[in-house]
C-alpha cells in the first residue's frame, strides 16, 4: 500500500508540477575564505503552463536561484545543498545529479534561458544566423537547413524578417536583440524558460511590446514561465503567482492578485508602498527604510526584522517559518 501511494503521489506531481526546488542552499566563496550565502535554504514549486514572478531588492538571489535551476552556478558559486526536481521527463530527476550527457539534453531542450542584457548574450563577430546553429550544433542538432527554417519561423513569430539572421548583433537595436533572444531561447522546443529582467534595459513602450508578445508564446508554445524582474508593476501584468524573495530566502509565496491586494509580508508591503501610482499621490510613495542584511554574516532570526515597522520581540530571537495563510499563500512572518 505504502508502495502505490508513493506512485501515486509522484503521478500527481507530475502532472501538476513541472520543476520543484528543495531545500536548496547557494553560496559563493570569496577569496579571503568568506561565505556569501546567495539562496538560503529555498523551497519553491513551479507548476506546469503557468508563470511564476519571482521578485526583490538587487542582490536577494533571484538570478542566483535561475542559474541554479539551470545547473549553471559560475564560480564561485556552489550548490552546497538541496535538490531542484524535474518533472518533464518520464520520471523525475534531481538535475543537480545528472550526467553530462543528461545535462546537454535538459539544457535548451527542456529549459532555456532569456538573459538580462542580450548585449553580452551574443558574441559580436558572429552574424545571428550562426548563433543559431552554433546552440543547436551545441546539443546535437545538426541539419543547418532545418536549423535555419526554425529560426526564420521564431524570428517571424517575434515579429522579425528573416534578413536579421545576416546581420551582427551591435546592428540591431535594443529590442531587436531582445526578441532575438527571445527566438534563441525557443530553438529546441523547451518547456520551461527563464526570463532573468529581460526588460529591463528596455523603453516603457517597448517593454508592453515584449511583455504581450512573451504571454501571446506562451500559450501558442504551452510554455511554462519564471520571470525575474525587481518590477512588481512588471509581474501585475504577467505572472500567475509570485514569490518575493529577501537576503536569499523566500518570504512569501502568493497568487498574483492576492498579493497586491492582500499582502501579508511587511517586506511585500513595503514594496507596495514604494511603487508610484499614475492616479495616486506621488508624495505617498514611501521607501523602506534601513539596508538589506550582510548576506556574508546572516544571523538566525527574521532577517527583515530591523527594518520592519510590525517587528516586535520574537523576530528579533527566532526565524519564521513559510506557512499557509490561504489557498497558494505562503508567508514567513511571525505575525502568522
Amino acid at each position: 500500500m505504502h508502495v502505490l501511494f508513493l506512485n501515486f503521489l509522484t503521478l500527481v506531481l507530475k502532472n501538476t508540477l513541472l520543476l520543484e526546488v528543495r531545500n536548496l542552499h547557494v553560496e559563493y566563496v570569496l577569496d579571503d575564505k568568506v561565505t556569501v550565502n546567495a539562496v538560503n535554504n529555498v523551497d519553491l514549486n513551479v507548476p506546469q503552463g503557468e508563470i511564476l514572478g519571482i521578485v526583490g531588492e538587487s542582490g536577494c538571489g533571484k538570478s542566483t536561484l535561475a542559474y541554479s535551476i539551470l545547473a549553471s552556478v559560475p564560480p564561485p558559486g556552489r550548490i552546497r545543498k538541496g535538490e531542484i526536481i524535474y518533472y518533464g521527463w518520464d520520471s523525475p530527476k534531481n538535475i543537480l545529479l545528472l550526467s553530462a550527457d543528461e545535462l546537454k539534453r535538459y539544457l535548451w531542450k527542456e529549459v532555456s534561458l532569456i538573459p538580462q542584457a542580450a548585449q553580452s548574450a551574443f558574441n559580436p563577430v558572429m552574424r545571428i544566423k550562426e548563433h543559431f546553429i552554433d546552440t543547436a550544433a551545441s546539443h546535437g542538432e545538426k541539419n543547418e537547413l532545418e536549423v535555419l527554417r526554425k529560426a526564420k519561423m521564431l524570428l517571424n513569430e517575434v515579429m522579425l524578417d528573416e534578413s536579421v539572421l545576416q546581420k551582427y548583433p551591435h546592428e540591431l537595436s535594443g529590442g531587436m536583440k531582445q526578441r532575438v533572444a527571445i527566438a534563441l531561447s525557443l530553438l529546441l522546443d523547451p518547456k520551461l524558460v527563464i526570463l532573468d529582467e529581460p526588460t529591463s534595459a528596455l523603453d516603457l513602450i517597448t517593454q508592453k511590446f515584449i511583455l504581450n508578445m512573451l504571454k501571446r508564446l506562451k500559450e501558442e508554445h504551452n510554455l511554462t514561465m519564471i520571470f525575474i524582474t525587481h518590477d512588481l508593476s512588471i509581474l501585475a501584468e504577467i505572472a500567475t503567482y509570485i514569490a518575493v524573495m529577501y537576503a536569499g530566502k523566500v518570504v512569501e509565496i502568493s497568487p498574483v492578485n492576492k498579493l497586491f491586494y492582500q499582502p501579508k509580508h511587511p517586506y511585500t508591503l513595503g514594496l507596495l508602498k514604494a511603487v508610484p501610482s499614475i492616479i495616486g499621490d506621488v508624495s505617498e510613495v514611501r521607501s523602506i527604510r534601513g539596508f538589506p542584511p550582510d548576506l556574508r554574516f546572516l544571523p538566525s532570526r527574521c532577517l527583515f526584522a530591523e527594518r520592519c515597522d510590525y517587528a516586535e520581540d520574537i523576530c528579533f530571537k527566532e526565524e519564521p517559518k513559510l506557512t499557509s495563510v490561504g489557498e497558494r499563500h505562503y508567508v514567513a512572518c511571525h505575525k502568522y
